[in-house]
């Protein structure tokens, strides 16, 4: 979207080359509480959208001058976050595969019952604003994507790591009802040359070794909940490649015997995008039982994909958000809508980083009552007790 331009809230373009279904749609979500233009063709629809942004774009697509799908391309041409949903009466294989290339969120079969209707769209409002919120953290925060570094001797060094590899866990705190939530299981080394996580997980992708830095982190962080309180989660970072590993949904694998009591964090700092049918990947480790959650929110990749394709149950706000937010107006402002608009669409929502009380005070003030970060415990090799709160 060019700069300066924001869509009004809940403002939704509907394209159909039926007019009285168009004027049906727009009464329907004008009763939902929807501002509604509505275009009879693509080209229509195409000048609709050059001269103002929608929060949400519904559109046939078989239509006179431009398709739905040609719409949804010349969308995408100059706005990654729009959410587009596309509807047909006669839908076809080719057809819904060259939509979800594209990007449209959902591929709808007409007759859409109302109630669908009203659901998706308000689903994909909801997901625009996030989206936008994210793309405003990423602007405050000024942060830039790629990894840097030598790679002399980075085969030897990685196998180092590996060797010395373990698990630090700290614990994830229900401030409200004073408990330990669950424990985040965090990788450290005593590989000098690879002092923290993202330098591990860097040089794995470099050498194409992930599958086997993601069997070690999953084998390392099962063996600990033994330990655990019977009623707390065990969080373990997953990067998107491993969700193409066939042992993250093998039955007899470590962390799939204990899938229920597994958050599986997924981080927005890596795309989703290089990975196929991602919706199904979650779909098959629900079935085993885990949870998924991201991680980093506000921190990562800006737009719909990931939220879209996970679905999450949980999500994680980034602690460069929630730094000396108590100080901020513009963060807690972020915090607040990110929180309310996540638990609005049934997600719980934790904020990672708390160093101080005033960060958990003004936290929780914006509705956020999972915390974790050092005012409770720092992270150790055993399951820590976090501090009297």
């Amino acid at each position: 979207m060019p700069e300066g331009r924001e869509a009004t809230p809940k403002s939704v373009l509907v394209a159909d080359d039926e007019p009285s279904f168009a004027r049906a749609v727009a009464r329907l979500l004008g009763a939902a509480g929807f501002q509604v233009t509505t275009a009879n063709n693509g080209a229509e629809a195409a000048e609709a959208i050059a001269a103002r942004p929608f929060e949400v774009i519904v559109s046939d697509i078989q239509m006179p001058e431009m398709s739905g799908v040609e719409l949804l391309s010349l969308v995408r041409a100059h706005d990654l976050d729009v959410p587009v949903i596309l509807m047909t009466a006669a839908p076809t294989l080719e057809t819904a595969l060259e939509a979800v290339s594209l990007g449209a969120l959902q591929y709808l079969v007409k007759p859409v019952p109302s109630d669908v209707l009203v659901r998706v769209v308000e689903r994909a409002s909801r997901l625009h604003r996030i989206a936008r919120m994210k793309r405003d953290a990423l602007r405050l925060l000024g942060q830039e994507q790629g990894l840097a570094g030598d790679r002399a001797g980075l085969q030897s060094c990685f196998d180092r790591a590996l060797e010395t590899m373990w698990m630090a866990f700290q614990p994830i705190v229900d401030f409200r009802a004073r408990r330990v939530f669950g424990y985040e299981a965090l990788l450290r080394t005593e590989e000098p040359s690879l002092p923290h996580p993202g330098a591990v997980i860097s040089a794995a992708e470099r050498l194409g070794r992930m599958k086997e830095l993601g069997r070690s982190v999953r084998s390392l962080a099962a063996s600990a909940l033994r330990t655990a309180p019977s009623d707390a989660l065990l969080f373990v970072n997953v990067h998107t490649r491993d969700l193409l590993d066939e042992d993250l949904y093998r039955v007899g694998a470590p962390l799939t015997e204990i899938a229920d009591r597994v958050v599986l964090e997924i981080t927005e700092r890596a795309a989703i995008d290089d990975v196929a049918d991602v919706h199904a990947h979650v779909t098959n480790l629900r079935r085993l039982g885990f949870r998924i959650a991201i991680d980093d929110l506000g921190a990562g990749y800006a737009g719909l994909s990931s939220f879209a394709a996970l679905e999450p149950e949980i999500v994680k706000l980034d602690m460069s958000l929630v730094r000396n937010v108590h100080d901020s107006p513009i963060r807690q402002r972020l915090i607040g809508s990110m929180t309310s608009l996540c638990i609005d669409m049934g997600m719980q929502v934790i904020a990672e980083g708390i160093e101080s009380t005033a960060e958990c005070d003004t936290v929780r003030q914006s509705g956020c009552n999972l915390l974790q970060g050092y005012l409770f415990a720092r992270p150790s090799r055993q399951l820590p007790e976090p501090m009297t709160f």
